[in-house]
């Protein structure tokens, strides 16, 4: 075949594949390839043809062949391109995004659009595989191609906003690289705005700061965009609410955080980052209730932030509200997911604290929790304070050996450690080692004298030891003041001096104070509420003593507080109103209905009352449940008598006499 003949074959192809005869096409081809086998454009009509054939293999070996042959010449590159677009080619995007690199090379001279097109085709495919640093890098190459075009302003805008767009949910798997490239994208797409200030461009900044806020490296960079923003738009409180957010996860309480809060409050008063603010700053200032009351209401408008919660967890633990702190660590640890970086010492802060709150609660099923949230936190075998921590957990729990191990081995590797010896009070305290526990809490206090807990065991320590140091007014008596001045709110310090004041000193009024501020700080303390109701009742302070049983049965549940409906119950029968008596009383067996003493009083009540078989019912209950109360068995016969069972009667008293011969009013009866 002639040179002519090979052109008049491969002009013949061209014409079938035009007239989509792909198989005369195909036979053409092979006839210039039997003559010429490194024919380019033969190869390149049989990729064509082989391609509409539904041959992808041969189409792909064909392209292949003809690029082999002329590495330079655009039809082959085009043709695989072609090829690997089509919907039924799979696994081929790293192929194909290879082609698009070279063609992009090949059109870099020539067709600006073609380059373009590609350009786009090449982003979008790595786009859809996440290959998100590809995405930038060639989409910058765009970008850098129309500027030196010459492109108007507002089409390079629309290209770095269109870049933002590519790369918003690249900050999930951050590399610096890609993100130094997104972040730059939006400083350009804010000073390419055309209207400024305006609200797209708000928009941006907004996109621009909470996408800083996402990068912890970028403190400066995110305080300047805040300040910027603020500058051009100073009504709006959103850059201030993302400052205020990223100085509360710091942790950091400098004056600059503190001007951030009182700014943004004044702005906006009902700001939930503002008021957490306000809140972590009263909790600085030891103000613990007023801390509560903001961080809660903060929290109610800005829930997922795990540094919050955990500042609430704090204050919480600070007024002994502990079932409600470890609900709020549990917060903060929900929020905070699977944590990286800043955030994995936020959790570990999280786990620690709710472990020390659970400890507080000491019960076996809390020191489990406790045990649990101490094994979660990241090398925590190396830090001696969490050690200290899992020992008075075992100790909760009951298993002394583990415990004594722990403290046995931070005495030895950490002598200095405050925790290590209170640990060892612990345990001596918890086996009644008196004279032991008072030199470990001594130890303790004297590397760490501002903690109320190691005065208060020291104090409880001096209580039990004996006689001599429970009246000592320099043992228990100073370290009880000692722990109520370090933590206003530890109610079972002055519960104590209470007992001090009424068993020791004989001071019925201080004592009945510190039982009425026991009660208050803790309102499950039914020794202290009993305690300062009866000292009001000998003080002949009856006002007080309702007051405080009129709060407590206000409250109650049903099936509680059966102390507060005894005394009060008591009270109205003392006072002639046995109908208000019998509701109270009543309401005490809901809470216990195995007291004998009190069925013997609602038995009085109704016997006030003139209801004699309801009370003779109540006094024989009370018998049945104690057969020791004569008082009982007395008024059941003395009732009996009065309803005219004498024979009932009779029985009852000589009953009585049995066991107390000169019981007089059996023997009246």
């Amino acid at each position: 075949m002639s040179s002519k003949e090979v052109k008049a074959a491969l002009k013949s192809a061209r014409d079938a594949i035009r007239n989509k005869e792909y198989k005369e096409a195909l036979k053409h081809c092979k006839a210039v390839l039997k003559q010429e086998k490194n024919n380019y454009n033969a190869w390149v009509f049989i990729g064509l043809a082989a391609a509409e054939l539904e041959q992808p293999d041969q189409a792909k070996g064909a392209y292949k062949k003809a690029i082999e042959l002329e590495p330079n010449q655009l039809l082959a590159w085009q043709g695989l391109a072609n090829l690997y677009e089509k919907p039924n080619q799979i696994d081929v995007k790293g192929d194909l995004a290879n082609v698009y690199q070279k063609l992009l090379e090949l059109y870099e001279s020539g067709d600006k659009q073609k380059w373009c097109d590609v350009c786009n085709k090449l982003v979008e495919l790595y786009h859809q595989e996440k290959k998100y640093l590809e995405v930038a890098e060639t989409w910058q190459k765009l970008i850098r191609r129309k500027q030196e075009e010459g492109a108007e302003k507002a089409e390079l805008h629309q290209l770095w906003k269109k870049m933002i767009q590519l790369l918003k949910d690249s900050t999930r798997n951050q590399d610096n690289k890609t993100g130094q490239l997104l972040l730059t994208a939006f400083e350009h797409a804010l000073d390419s705005a055309d209207t400024v200030p305006g609200e797209d461009h708000q928009n941006l900044y907004k996109d621009f700061i909470q996408c800083l806020s996402k990068f912890p490296h970028e403190v400066a960079r995110l305080e300047k965009a805040c300040h910027d923003m603020m500058a051009l738009y100073p009504t709006m409180s959103y850059p201030l609410e993302v400052l205020c957010l990223h100085f509360v996860n710091s942790g950091i309480l400098s004056e600059k955080a503190l001007q951030c809060f009182s700014r943004l409050l004044e702005m906006d008063a009902s700001s939930g980052p503002g008021i957490i603010g306000f809140g972590i700053k009263c909790l600085k200032e030891k103000k613990y209730k007023e801390a509560v009351t903001s961080l809660t209401e903060g929290l109610q408008k800005t829930s997922q932030c795990p540094a919050a919660w955990h500042y609430l967890a704090e204050a919480q633990m600070k007024i002994h509200d502990h079932r409600n702190a470890v609900l709020s660590c549990n917060q903060a640890l929900e929020a905070l997911g699977t944590p990286e970086g800043s955030n994995l010492q936020w959790k570990n802060l999280a786990l620690q604290l709710k472990a020390e709150i659970l400890i507080k609660i000491a019960d076996a099923d809390a020191a489990e929790e406790a045990i649990k949230a101490l094994e979660q936190i990241v090398d925590a075998r190396s830090d001696p304070v969490v050690s200290a921590l899992r020992g008075r957990a075992y100790l909760n729990k009951g298993l002394i050996d583990q415990a004594s191990k722990i403290s046995q081995e931070l005495l030895l590797s950490h002598p200095g450690l405050a925790e290590g010896h209170a640990l060892e009070g612990f345990i001596h305290y918890s086996q009644k080692n008196y004279a032991q526990s008072e030199k470990s809490f001594l130890n303790a206090i004297e590397r760490k004298a501002g903690t109320a807990e190691y005065h208060q065991y020291l104090g409880l320590t001096y209580w039990f030891m004996s006689d001599e140091t429970k009246k000592d007014k320099g043992k228990a008596l100073t370290q009880f003041l000692k722990a109520a001045k370090l933590d206003s709110y530890l109610g079972s310090a002055f519960c104590y001096l209470g007992n001090y004041y009424r068993d020791v000193a004989g001071d019925k009024s201080r004592a009945r104070g510190c039982y009425k501020k026991a009660f208050e700080l803790d309102e499950t303390d039914e020794e202290s509420g009993t305690a300062a109701v009866n000292l009001s009742v000998e003080l002949g302070d009856m006002d007080t003593a309702l007051s405080i049983l009129n709060e407590v049965t206000e409250k109650a549940r049903p099936g509680t507080a059966k102390w507060a409906w005894l005394h009060r119950g008591l009270y109205w029968l003392r006072i002639g109103q046995p109908s208000q008596a019998v509701a109270d009383l009543q309401a005490a067996l809901r809470a216990d209905p195995k007291d004998s003493n009190c069925w013997e009083s609602l038995g009085d009540a109704y016997l006030s009352r003139g209801s004699y078989s309801t009370a003779l019912k109540s006094f024989r209950k009370a018998t049945e449940l104690n057969p020791g109360l004569v008082y009982s068995i007395y008024r059941a016969a003395a009732l009996e008598q009065i309803l005219g069972k004498y024979e009932n009667a009779i029985a009852t008293y000589q009953q009585i006499l049995k066991k107390t011969e000169n019981y007089v009013p059996a023997l009246k009866g």
